[in-house]
C-alpha cells in the first residue's frame, strides 16, 4: 500500500486526504495547530467563502457535497449600498446560477470528520514541520512536548498554506521560482448580529457590498441569521481610525446605513481594539520535486479573496490531482510533473484575476460603464449561450480554465471594441441621411426632433 502524508489539515488538507484514502493509499494528516473541533475560537481565518462549481464538484467527488450545502447560504446577485443608503442589485449570472455563503470553520471540520471516516487516514495535530528530506521522503516534526519525530512516505503533499512550511524546504533545496506580494491594503472583521426577532438585518440572498472606490465593506450572510461584515482598505486609513469619533465619524460618512445594524458601542470596540490583517499573493514554480513531494492550494497559490475562488481553487487543485492519477496509472513522477504544467498557468492567472476583482468590486460597480457592458454582456449571453459567456460565469459557474476564462473576455473585449468602432460612421451616415429627408418634409416631427437636439443634456431623462 502507498503512504501519503498530508501536511496541513485546513481544507484542501483534509480534503485532499479524503481523495487519496479512497484510492486506497494510506493517509496521515499532519496539523500544527490543534484540532479545530476541540476549540472554543478559532482566530485569524474567519473571511466567510463563497462556494461555487468548482469546490462543489470537489465536495462532490468525496460525497459530501449534500452535507456542506444545507449550512449554506445561497447568493444570487451583489447588492449594491451607496451612500445616500439605496441599494441596487447586479446578479451574478442567470436566475438559477448562484454562489454560496459557507462558514469556514463548519467547513473544516467536516471534512476532518470525513476523512476520519476512512480507516486507513490517522490524524496528528500539534506537529510542526522542522525538516525535510526530499530524497528519502521523511518529514521531520516537533510536537507540541518538545519531542521530535521523523516519518517516511512515498509522497509529500504540502497543503500548509500562503506561509508554507514545505513550500520553504524546496525553496532551500531546488530551484523554484517564487513571487509573494503583499498588498497596501488591509481587512478587519465584523459581526452583524439578527435582529431581536432572530431575523436576517438585510437581504439574505445576496453578497453585499458598500463600494467607496478607494475601500469597501462587505457582508455575507450565516447560517445563524448574522453576517460576517469585513472591511477592506488601505493600511494607512485603518491607522487613523484610534478613537471613538475618529471611527463613528468614518462610518457616518462612509457606511451610515450599517451602523445600526453593527451596532455602535460594539462597531467602535472592534475597531479600535484589532488590528487590520494583511492579504498575500503568492506565486510559484514548479509545485513538485521528482516524485516525492507537491504543494496545493495556498501553499502553491495564495490569492487575494475577491473573487471567492482562493478554496475553489484549492479543491480545483483535488480534482485535476486525481483526474492525473487515473490519467497515468498511479505514477506519482509523471503525476507530480503534470500538475505543475497543467496547474501553475491556471493557478497564476486565477491570482490576476483576484486582484482585478477587487477594483471591480471597490470601484466598478459605481460606473455607468461597467454597469452598461455587464447589461451587454448579459443580452449576448442570452443571444448566444455556447459562444458569449461573461467572465464570471465561466470562473465562477464553470469547470473551463481560468487562463482560458481570461482569454475569452479578452476575445469578447475586441469583439466589443471593433463593433464601436464600426457602429460610429455606420450611425452617422445613417443619420445624415435621415437628418436630410426630414429635412425636405414639412412635418412637425422634424421640428420636434430639432428642438430636442437643441435642448439635449447629458443628464436628460426620456
Amino acid at each position: 500500500m502507498k503512504t501519503v502524508i498530508v501536511i496541513g489539515g485546513g481544507l484542501v488538507g483534509a480534503l485532499h486526504a479524503c481523495f487519496m484514502a479512497k484510492r486506497g493509499y494510506k493517509v496521515d494528516i499532519y496539523e500544527m495547530r490543534d484540532d479545530i473541533r476541540t476549540m472554543e475560537v478559532v482566530r485569524g481565518r474567519s473571511i466567510n467563502l463563497a462556494l461555487s462549481v468548482r469546490g462543489r464538484e470537489a465536495l462532490r467527488r468525496v460525497g459530501v457535497e449534500d452535507q456542506i450545502v444545507k449550512f449554506g447560504i445561497p447568493m444570487y446577485s451583489r447588492m449594491i449600498h451607496d451612500r445616500d443608503g439605496k441599494r441596487r442589485p447586479i446578479p451574478y449570472g442567470k436566475k438559477d446560477e448562484y454562489i454560496m455563503s459557507i462558514d469556514r470553520r463548519h467547513l473544516n471540520e467536516i471534512l476532518l470528520t470525513e476523512a476520519e471516516k476512512f480507516p486507513n487516514v490517522s490524524t496528528h495535530f500539534e506537529h510542526k514541520v522542522v525538516e525535510c528530506n526530499f530524497s528519502a521522503g521523511t518529514v521531520t516534526f516537533q510536537k507540541k512536548d518538545g519531542s521530535s519525530v521523523t516519518v517516511t512516505a512515498d509522497l509529500i503533499v504540502g497543503c500548509d498554506g500562503a506561509y508554507s512550511k514545505v513550500r520553504q524546504e524546496m525553496m532551500k533545496k531546488t530551484l523554484l521560482d517564487y513571487e509573494q506580494v503583499f498588498i497596501p491594503h488591509g481587512y478587519m472583521e465584523l459581526n452583524m448580529p439578527p435582529t431581536p426577532q432572530d431575523k436576517y438585518a438585510m437581504e439574505v440572498n445576496y453578497l453585499h457590498i458598500w463600494a467607496r472606490n478607494e475601500y469597501m465593506m462587505i457582508a455575507l450572510p450565516n447560517y445563524d441569521r448574522s453576517y460576517t461584515v469585513t472591511l477592506f482598505m488601505p493600511f494607512e486609513i485603518f491607522k487613523t481610525l484610534t478613537t471613538e469619533n475618529a471611527v463613528l465619524n468614518f462610518f457616518k460618512d462612509n457606511f451610515a446605513d450599517s451602523i445600526p445594524l453593527l451596532g455602535e458601542k460594539a462597531l467602535i470596540e472592534t475597531v479600535i481594539k484589532n488590528k487590520a490583517l494583511p492579504m498575500v499573493t503568492v506565486k510559484c514554480s514548479p509545485y513538485h520535486v521528482k516524485d516525492r513531494v507537491v504543494i496545493m492550494g495556498d501553499a502553491a497559490h495564495a490569492m487575494v479573496p475577491f473573487y471567492g475562488q482562493g478554496m475553489n481553487c484549492g479543491f480545483e487543485d483535488c480534482i485535476v490531482f486525481a483526474d492525473l492519477l487515473d490519467k497515468h496509472e498511479g505514477d506519482f513522477a509523471a503525476t507530480l510533473s503534470e500538475f505543475t504544467s497543467y496547474r501553475s498557468i491556471d493557478a497564476k492567472a486565477m491570482c490576476d484575476l483576484a486582484f482585478y476583482n477587487y477594483i471591480e468590486m471597490r470601484q466598478s460597480v459605481n460606473s455607468r460603464l461597467f454597469l452598461l457592458r455587464k447589461k451587454v454582456d448579459n443580452f449576448l449571453f442570452w443571444l448566444f449561450p455556447n459562444t458569449w459567456i461573461p467572465l464570471y460565469t465561466t470562473v465562477s459557474f464553470s469547470r473551463k480554465r481560468y487562463h482560458e476564462c481570461i482569454k475569452n473576455k479578452e476575445w469578447q473585449d475586441k469583439v466589443i471594441q471593433r463593433a464601436m468602432y464600426l457602429s460610429i460612421p455606420t450611425f452617422a451616415v445613417a443619420g445624415y441621411y435621415i437628418y436630410k429627408y426630414l429635412e425636405r418634409l414639412d412635418v412637425p416631427i422634424y421640428e420636434k426632433l430639432v428642438q430636442l437636439a437643441e435642448n439635449f443634456r447629458p443628464d436628460q431623462k426620456w
